[in-house]
């Protein structure tokens, strides 16, 4: 089917071109979104007709969209979800959580205008990208945490996921130091207590040995 473009859309064309792609594509996303008419001839004079005040309409979105972009590019919000101790999440924080955060930081964004390449399922900090128009977009960071707290320690540099396998890995390291203690305690009480034995037994033996050579002495006399 071709179509004619009401506004840039990437990887496709700019505004006024005349494109071909799949019949499916236009009517499910094109059409609908009102990004672009179906080219025929009147169509197609209908958007020469208007092609001034369209293109006065994008050059006034466009400004409006720089503006936000400048104040929304690199801010960093934080998403709150619960999470197993490795950092997976018990779900995943989609477009909607995107859009949600920024709306409750005072900036006017929509899911639609949220690109994920795939639900976020982890602790940690993500970058994401805002299509506020075609020719407009900012970077932002969602900080998914568990806690204020840890938003705070990953806002820094800390992996949260990463700090839990190093205190796993350094309990289990005092643990098993622990036990080496336990080990050496018993072995040197062991070792003393083979000592007091040895010492009991010679000093029994001389005991013993000292009466043997008393009572033979005295057959003698």
């Amino acid at each position: 089917m071709q179509v004619i473009l009401l506004e840039r859309v990437a990887k496709l064309g700019q505004m006024g071109d005349i494109v071909t792609v799949k019949d499916g594509f236009a009517r499910n996303y094109l059409l609908p979104q009102k990004k672009a008419l179906w080219a025929s001839a009147t169509n197609i004079g209908q958007f020469e007709a208007q092609k001034a005040q369209l293109e006065a309409r994008n050059l006034e979105s466009k400004g409006e969209s720089e503006a936000l972009a400048a104040k929304l590019d690199g801010q960093q919000f934080i998403v709150i979800r619960s999470a197993s101790d490795g950092g997976s999440l018990y779900g995943s924080v989609t477009t909607r959580d995107a859009a949600d955060a920024a709306t409750a930081d005072g900036f006017s964004v929509d899911r639609k205008q949220v690109i994920l390449n795939a639900p976020i399922k982890y602790l940690g900090v993500h970058t994401v990208t805002i299509v506020l128009h075609p020719e407009v977009s900012a970077i932002i960071q969602l900080n998914v945490a568990r806690s204020t707290e840890e938003a705070e320690l990953q806002a820094s540099g800390i992996s949260v996921a990463d700090q839990a396998a190093e205190d796993e890995a350094a309990a289990e390291l005092e643990i098993a130091e622990l036990f080496e203690d336990i080990g050496a305690a018993e072995l040197d009480d062991l070792e003393s207590g083979e000592a007091a034995s040895s010492s009991r037994e010679a000093s029994e033996e001389a005991a013993t040995d000292g009466a043997r050579d008393a009572s033979d002495a005295d057959e003698k006399t």
